[in-house]
């Protein structure tokens, strides 16, 4: 993460307004530090995916991250892939968090290779491209929607392309389910959080953020195409996925 301060999440305080979980404006202004606070080992499943994007791009290449927010993972992963000429495409619905990540580009002196698109992800139309990004995204699409989604990826990927897909991910069992659930919980109260401010999180998430299991995950993304899929970092209820269309 940059060494910029970043404004405080305050969002779920006794006296937050209480709401669906939105990307609105008040999320944008303090979306880098929930990310920090609230995603366990962000950088370290960052570095991960580059180690294994730098083995699969090619000169030239498109990394294209669908929900990229304000830009922090696009520009992590441009840093640490500096030895490849790349392109970075970042897509997101939401005009403020995209005018907060042309600012971030702008500011690292990487506006030549960067380039934002204000759409709908499950629209895009980018064939040939060398790898999507897709951390903690598709949780937010609604399930029935996903296959369709993964298979639009699936097709604009170019030959031999990668899928890097991180997700909060849920546990068949019920009882290691809820104790995965109470280490996170956890987690975050190490990280600052109030009890009252988890709870009222998890409250506003409640319909909006829908997980699958690591199975149900990996099923999808077969089931589109992909030959060969696994998981490269798993921390209790969140897991990320390599997975690699066929040459």
């Amino acid at each position: 993460m940059d060494s910029q301060v970043k404004p405080k999440d305050t969002l779920f305080e006794v006296n937050a307004i209480e709401e669906d979980f939105v990307f609105n404006d008040r999320v944008v202004e303090v979306f880098d530090d929930m990310l920090e606070r609230s995603i366990p080992f962000y950088d370290q499943v960052i570095e991960g995916a580059a180690n294994i994007l730098s083995r699969f791009l090619k000169d030239g290449d498109s990394v294209v991250d669908l929900g990229c927010s304000t830009g922090t993972a696009l520009i992590r992963l441009s840093r640490l892939l500096k030895s490849n000429t790349l392109h970075f495409t970042g897509i997101d619905s939401s005009h403020a968090m995209l005018e907060k990540a042309k600012l971030k580009a702008e500011l690292y002196s990487k506006s030549d290779c960067f380039s934002f698109l204000e759409q709908d992800i499950t629209t895009l139309d980018l064939p040939d491209t060398g790898a999507f990004i897709l951390n903690y995204t598709l949780q937010f699409i609604r399930p029935l929607q996903r296959k369709d989604f993964v298979q639009r990826l699936y097709n604009n990927l170019r030959p031999g392309g990668v899928l890097v897909l991180s997700e909060k991910t849920i546990v068949h069992d019920t009882r290691l389910n809820r104790e995965f659930i109470d280490i996170y919980h956890n987690f975050k109260k190490e990280q600052g959080y109030s009890e009252l401010e988890i709870a009222k999180k998890r409250e506003a998430l409640e319909n909006v953020l829908i997980p699958f299991s690591i199975t149900e995950n990996m099923s999808l993304l077969r089931q589109v195409g992909f030959t060969s899929v696994e998981t490269f970092f798993q921390w209790f209820n969140f897991s990320s996925f390599i997975a690699c269309k066929p040459l």
